[in-house]
């Protein structure tokens, strides 16, 4: 199906640690560097889930009150992390406030470190899953094949196990892992190699005009 012809049937949810703390491991950089790098991969995750078509809301969740606001901007909501700590226990509530929101919208939650995500990228995700993604959940691994960048469930099913090889426990749960997907979608970026792969895939605006100041 064209892309112009999709359905936005998911609500992205987005968690974002406060800049400040985040990238500790692109090594090399000062903490005003990494600060402005972090900030740069969540805009550029979130500006592409936007103008995805499959895509019909985002919802971050972060305790960076400020760069709350910033994000906002470009078009999404934003709530507080009420689960400060606990990546997973922040992605259930913001998924129950999705279903409070957006009740016929699947959640699928994405990390918010890929800077060169691409918005047809992730319609071809989502448009893959279909509609076996309300029986089943559906997660795709990161580029090394041992965490995960992206995880969609229906209301009912929503528990992700994103962390310490978040692959190997999101199979484990029962979840299907989707095998082919762009590179894009599995391009999270943590340390400067990761950096690299991710500038020769294409970086959003936001990371490109960071990278110029690193």
């Amino acid at each position: 199906m064209p892309p112009s012809q999709l359905v936005a049937t998911y609500a992205v949810l987005v968690p974002v640690k406060p800049p400040a703390v985040g990238k500790s491991r692109l090594a090399g950089l000062d903490g005003d560097a990494r600060r402005r790098l972090a900030e740069a991969f969540a805009q550029d995750t979130v500006r592409a889930c936007l103008r995805a078509e499959r895509v019909a809301e985002v919802l971050v969740v972060t305790d960076d009150a400020h760069f709350s606001t910033v994000l906002s901007a470009l078009g999404c909501d934003a709530i507080p992390d009420g689960v400060s700590g606990d990546l997973n226990g922040s992605l259930r509530q913001a998924a129950a406030e999705a279903r409070r929101r957006w009740a016929g919208l699947v959640p699928v939650a994405i990390c918010a470190d890929l800077p060169a995500l691409r918005p047809d990228d992730l319609d071809a995700v989502l448009d893959r899953m279909g509609a076996t993604v309300r029986d089943r959940p559906r997660f795709v691994p990161d580029a090394a094949a041992v965490g995960t960048t992206m995880y969609a469930a229906a209301h009912d099913l929503f528990d992700p196990r994103f962390g310490h090889e978040s692959r190997a426990a999101h199979l484990e749960s029962g979840a299907l892992e989707v095998t082919d997907a762009p590179a894009s979608v599995r391009r999270d970026v943590d340390d400067a190699d990761d950096l690299a792969d991710a500038t020769g895939l294409g970086l959003g605006p936001a990371t490109s005009v960071a990278m110029l100041t690193t």
